[in-house]
């Protein structure tokens, strides 16, 4: 792997996105910014209130605040960061996450790391395992045609290294010289999703790896989101006993030798739930810049950082247990009241296909009376019970006075970011979303 301090990618294609052109595919904007390119319509400096519901909006400030605070934990903790961009898919973002420090983007699939090369994105990780062949023999191919670029890919099992082997063999890029692709074993645990179970597994994974041709032994990777759901103390037991899990399988690499003479080791775990408990258990071996033959360089994967939210990672973030200034939601939705027709419930303008709900529903938090310009928190909100395609539900005590008419526009916390930027081919980014009708600053376009 490449020892650049940190990623890069063409700032002059993301720089050209606001060169595209908005049109009604777009269904995040109003008919005004229609036939104008996005730098166009931004001139005209268009606020929030002025764009139809529904429609979910980041938050400028917020996005800032999160993308600095997770930088500086790194930092501090003295680890490196390679977010998870299939949280976004936004080039526009994974640029500043880049310019803050981040040593790769963590991606999912290869049509995922389509798009990062696209953009011309240096440094990938995927953290899964890619035996298609075609997709094989093209990441070979652009791994020779490009030397600067590096990427990192996981196998779980010696089957999973033969299906890669296989499919390399015979294998001649079309320009450059052929370059071995970076493996990391991957380590599960019972009842978790993908990954090595047993040490034995992964010993017998790490050998078949460090023997094929064409593969490189770059490390050991896992995922403990996986295994646990919440910040309670079994929860958190078994996080940690699955992080030595994972140590002691890299460790053991080392003793037999098996990595590449002279390489560092990627040792990489650590979603947005529990990262500090990946700190805690493999920061030690992290040191870059320290001795000829540091351990490990120790990676952190989070990607819900970014967005934060009002729900899941609201209620499991690190820094409920460690203190500090802690995260923010940088990402809501602005539906409008469409129909009360029964005492206590009201629905409005969107649902499955808008608003994420795979992690909890959204809550309501504020509302913008029909007619009105001021937006205020709604002291005793209704709760959102359901949503269809698109339609979503608001109930409340039917005996009571109804807190929301026909035409209100209702402010909603969401929970879970991977399944709300999936939604929206292009977001629009406002200054501060605490602000009544705040100017629109960016529309970022996402790419799933």
């Amino acid at each position: 792997m490449s020892d650049a301090p940190t990623a890069s990618l063409d700032n002059g294609a993301v720089a050209a996105l606001a060169d595209q052109v908005l049109g009604p595919h777009d269904k995040a904007v109003p008919p005004a910014a229609w036939g104008r390119t996005v730098r166009e319509y931004l001139r005209m400096r268009p606020t929030r209130q002025q764009f139809p519901t529904p429609v979910l909006t980041l938050s400028e400030a917020d996005l800032r605040h999160n993308i600095a605070t997770m930088a500086e934990w790194c930092r501090a903790e003295g680890v490196d960061l390679s977010p998870h961009g299939k949280t976004t898919m936004a080039p526009q973002l994974w640029q500043r996450q880049f310019a803050a420090g981040s040593w790769a983007v963590t991606l999912a699939n290869a049509a995922q790391l389509a798009v990062a090369r696209s953009f011309g994105v240096d440094r990938v990780h995927i953290a899964n395992s890619v035996i298609s062949p075609q997709a094989l023999r093209w990441i070979a191919d652009d791994l020779a045609a490009d030397p600067t670029y590096t990427v990192l890919t996981w196998a779980d099992s010696p089957r999973t290294v033969h299906l890669m082997t296989k499919a390399l063999a015979g294998h001649r890029p079309g320009e450059g010289a052929a370059r071995p692709i970076p493996v990391a074993v991957e380590v599960g645990g019972p009842g978790g999703r993908t990954g090595a179970r047993t040490l034995t597994d992964a010993l017998d994974t790490a050998r078949a790896i460090a023997e094929s041709p064409a593969l490189l032994l770059a490390g050991v990777s896992g995922y403990e989101g996986s295994l646990a759901h919440s910040p309670a103390p079994d929860d958190l037991d078994r996080v940690r006993d699955y992080l030595q899990a994972l140590r002691v399988t890299h460790e053991r690499i080392r003793d037999l030798d098996l990595y590449p003479p002279g390489s560092v080791p990627v040792l990489t775990a650590g979603g947005s739930a529990y990262f500090e408990l990946v700190t805690q258990a493999l920061a030690h071996l992290h040191d870059p810049e320290g001795a000829s033959q540091p351990a490990a360089r120790v990676v952190l994967r989070s990607g819900a950082y970014i967005a934060h939210d009002d729900g899941f990672y609201r209620s499991i973030s690190p820094f409920n247990r460690v203190g500090g200034t802690g995260l923010r939601s940088a990402m809501h939705a602005w539906v409008r009241v469409t129909s009360q027709p029964e005492p206590g419930l009201a629905l409005f303008d969107a649902g499955k296909r808008d608003l994420p709900f795979d992690e909890g529903m959204p809550e309501a938090q504020a509302v913008q009376r029909e007619g009105g310009t001021t937006v205020t928190p709604l002291s005793d909100p209704p709760k959102v019970t359901a949503v269809n395609d698109q339609h979503g539900y608001l109930r409340w005590d039917p005996s009571a006075a109804a807190p929301l008419a026909i035409g209100d526009e209702v402010r909603l916390g969401l929970s879970h970011p991977c399944t709300a930027f999936d939604k929206w081919g292009l977001i629009p980014v406002v200054a501060d979303t605490d602000h009544d009708d705040p100017p629109v600053v960016d529309l970022v376009r996402t790419f799933f």
